[in-house]
């Protein structure tokens, strides 16, 4: 099992950007699908985003064209760039990985990491 290490959360207007970032630590597997997901108090913990082995992405409807996912596998960091960021999107986020065959499904992911709070101010 990995250890994933967020950052970058803060407190954004909004129409502003954030970029998050997590650092995995451990024995890495080059099949692991990485994610964010987000979570508002008192409701489920919801998919963002995710990247494949191969770079292929996937986003939730309500982030697409705003949000952007990346890897840098040299560098063992995931990133999720942030832009017009709109109040909903205020949540604790999370970074999640393993080698699932669903990205939407959470409890396929044997990895999270403690999670960074986003907060969006209008």
């Amino acid at each position: 099992q990995l250890q994933l290490v967020e950052s970058g959360g803060g407190l954004v207007q909004a129409g502003g950007s954030l970029r998050l970032s997590c650092a995995v630590f451990g024995r890495t597997d080059d099949r692991n699908i990485m994610s964010w997901f987000r979570q508002v108090t008192g409701r489920e913990r919801e998919f963002v985003a995710a990247i494949t082995v191969s770079d292929d992405t996937h986003y939730a409807a309500s982030v697409k064209g705003r949000f952007t996912i990346s890897r840098d596998n040299a560098k063992n960091t995931l990133f999720l760039q942030m832009n017009s960021l709109k109040p909903d999107d205020t949540a604790v986020y999370y970074c999640a990985a393993g080698r699932v065959s669903n990205v939407l499904r959470r409890d396929e992911y044997p990895s999270w990491g403690q999670g960074t709070q986003v907060t969006v101010s209008s």
